[in-house]
């Protein structure tokens, strides 16, 4: 039978082992590895026991959200979260005798951390980075950050804003070369897409499509450094742009197109096109702080807006010149009004010539004598000779009388000719206006959604 042990020194003793003392620190660890800051043994240098071979630098990005893309300046503003694995060769320990500890976090100014940056970043992130490394007990260094570049973007917006962005973020070394340093990546273009989709925040106007990952080099004086692009694909949200802009432009267009039913022989109709020109105008200011300056195609957009400018344009001129035939008859009418050709005839008159082409002007009144006639009359008079010379004056009064209301006849005929002409030209052009307007929206609608 066992006796029971009394106390564990005495069991120790017992079984003759002595039991050594576990440590179970983080510190002892670092004080084991010899790691404090200013230690330039892990500090200055490549942490590689050859210098034959590079350091292989496992890259994996995550796209958390996409903060703003901007047109005007060519801007990319993504928030991203970097994750950076690499072997320190310098470092390592067993953790069955520290208590199973496997993994330690340390000062980043404690090892070497290699020198990535972004091609694209145009500002430097506001916010420090995380001042912490993760040391695994084999040398693997991890490395976890989150990062607001504000890197700038080629952007095509021939198709705004039914369009669809591609915006890299290419990370290499600033001055380790491929036989310094290998990238490669940890997930291949899937795995970051689908892994970027479930950490997803906030997108905004645009939505996240897919991110595609490739490598390459960079070669420069003779010189090759490793690089990594993270192509991120995003298709823009039109809702916003379609129903304050698109949607507004097409309804000034319809009141254009509606207000060839209002009458021509007022002035209302030409202040309502000119009313809507200009709100046209405000809508275009407003699309040019949107476009940027420069550009390699013109915007589908800035041609739908100048198209349909020059539409309103052309009927502006059109509405000018009907109004001005419309006024121009409106004259000839108050002319006739003013100056009257008919007279009162006298049926006496007729019975005195008997020449049928004087007839025309039967009820015409005859005119007062001038005075040279009256002298004729009275010299004819006092001669004895009153019948000859009477009939004589009678009948270049008739002649006058036929010249008068020939005259007065071509006057009337004259007189609906403009607004005929007019309404003529009205038909005539919002014929070919509509025809016009159909097809330009087909097109610009088929290259839009092309």
């Amino acid at each position: 039978m066992v006796k029971p042990v009394e106390s564990v020194m005495e069991y120790i003793t017992q079984r003759g082992t002595v039991l050594a003392a576990k440590v179970c620190s983080y510190q002892d660890i670092l004080d084991h590895l010899n790691l404090t800051r200013g230690n330039e043994v892990f500090t200055s240098t490549r942490p590689v026991l050859d210098h034959t071979h590079p350091t292989v630098l496992y890259l994996d990005v995550h796209l958390y959200a996409i903060l703003a893309v901007i047109e005007k300046s060519q801007t990319f503003v993504p928030f991203i979260w970097v994750q950076l694995n690499w072997k320190n060769e310098r470092i390592g320990w067993n953790p069955s005798e520290f208590c199973e500890i496997s993994r330690v976090s340390v000062h980043k100014d404690m090892l070497w951390t290699p020198d990535l940056f972004i091609y694209e970043m145009t500002e430097k992130d506001a916010y420090p980075p995380s001042p912490y490394l993760y040391v695994s007990h084999d040398g693997v260094i991890s490395k976890e950050d989150a990062t607001k570049v504000i890197s700038t973007c080629k952007m095509d917006i021939h198709k705004f804003p039914f369009d669809t962005q591609k915006c890299s973020i290419t990370f290499s070394s600033a001055i380790h070369t491929v036989a310094d340093i290998k990238l490669v990546p940890f997930s291949n273009s899937s795995r970051a897409t689908q892994a970027s989709r479930e950490v997803m925040q906030t997108q905004g106007e645009w939505e996240f499509l897919d991110m595609t990952i490739s490598s390459g080099k960079l070669i420069f004086e003779g010189r090759e450094w490793d690089k990594i692009s993270y192509t991120i694909t995003m298709k823009r949200r039109p809702l916003l742009h379609i129903t304050n802009f698109l949607v507004p432009i097409l309804f000034f267009l319809c009141l254009d197109l509606a207000s060839f039913l209002i009458s021509d022989k007022r002035g209302e109709k030409l202040g309502f096109k000119v009313t809507v020109l200009l709100a046209i105008s405000v809508l275009l200011l407003i699309l040019n702080d949107i476009l940027p300056s420069m550009s390699n195609r013109t915007p589908l957009i800035a041609t739908y807006c100048i198209v349909i400018f020059a539409f309103l344009l052309l009927s502006l001129f059109e509405t000018i010149i009907v109004t001005h035939l419309i006024e121009r008859d409106s004259e000839h009418q108050e002319g006739d009004l003013n100056h009257p050709t008919s007279h009162t005839h006298d049926p006496e008159e007729d019975t005195r010539c008997g020449c049928s082409v004087f007839t025309v002007a039967d009820k015409e009144t005859p005119s007062e004598p001038t005075p040279a006639e009256e002298e004729v009359i009275g010299a004819v008079r006092t001669q004895g000779e009153s019948g000859l010379l009477l009939l004589i004056l009678d009948d270049l009064r008739a002649v006058e009388r036929t010249l008068a209301l020939l005259a007065n006849s071509r006057s009337k005929s004259e007189t609906g000719y403009w607004i005929t002409l007019a309404r003529r030209i009205n038909t005539v052009y919002f014929t070919i206006y509509l025809t016009s307007v159909i097809l330009f929206m087909t097109f610009i609608c088929k290259e839009w959604l092309s």
